[in-house]
């Protein structure tokens, strides 16, 4: 496996792992009162935009010609960021 290909099984492991941390959340949600419930489900919407971000940048990366490659590597990691910071926002209220 190259490096192009490790870097883009190690995104989709990432965001495998993000999707679990959703539907983990989802259930709490489910559980919260009536009030806390809406926002909640709020926020869970965001972090499914977000990760449909990421998997779109991924999808965008494993398309690229060679010399695309570190431009779409870095747009990927940005859509990740964004990502990775909204979910520990939305875990943190969750709390």
């Amino acid at each position: 496996m190259t490096t192009r290909e490790d870097y883009i099984e190690k995104a989709k492991a990432k965001i495998d792992e993000m999707n679990a941390e959703i539907e983990k959340q989802k259930a709490r949600v489910d559980e919260a009162g009536a009030d806390a419930r809406i926002k909640y489900r709020e926020e869970l919407e965001q972090m499914r935009n977000r990760r449909d971000e990421a998997e779109a940048q991924l999808t965008r990366l494993r398309d690229a010609s060679d010399d695309a490659w570190q431009d779409m590597k870095a747009g990927f990691e940005s859509a990740w960021e964004s990502l990775s910071s909204s979910m520990e926002n939305a875990m943190a209220r969750f709390r």
